[in-house]
């Protein structure tokens, strides 16, 4: 079951469009006070929406330590964590790709599994 521990979080951000159906998906910046989802892979994420804002409205941001997060495909433990375009985490991005993190469990496809969000804001190289 996936879960979260002790994590640092912003909460005087909004967000910039209805992010009601995507917690748990990584968010970028959209302007200085507000959030979006993450629209490209190449996207820098600031970290994953942890409830379901409607444009507006505060959003929660995780941006590092224990922190659940929806997979695009298949994880393994141990894996490099990045994001794809719909703002899921993926293993081993490729080099355009932002690294978020690392796998803490296995997860299929949609599934919200437990990462160890440690943005460095660096391409995988």
């Amino acid at each position: 079951m996936a879960y979260t521990q002790a994590k640092i979080q912003i909460g005087s951000l909004s967000a910039a469009s209805d992010l009601s159906a995507k917690q748990y998906h990584f968010v970028k910046l959209a302007s200085e006070t507000t959030v979006d989802i993450v629209s490209a892979s190449a996207d820098t994420p600031i970290g994953v929406l942890m409830n379901k804002p409607a444009a507006g409205e505060a959003a929660e941001v995780c941006v590092l330590g224990i922190a659940k997060v929806k997979a695009n495909s298949s994880i393994t433990f141990g894996q490099v964590i990045g994001t794809v375009s719909t703002g899921k985490a993926e293993a081993n991005p490729g080099t355009t790709q932002k690294v978020m993190g690392q796998a803490i469990q296995d997860a299929s496809a949609n599934d919200v599994f437990t990462i160890f969000l440690n943005p460095t804001n660096c391409l995988n190289t």
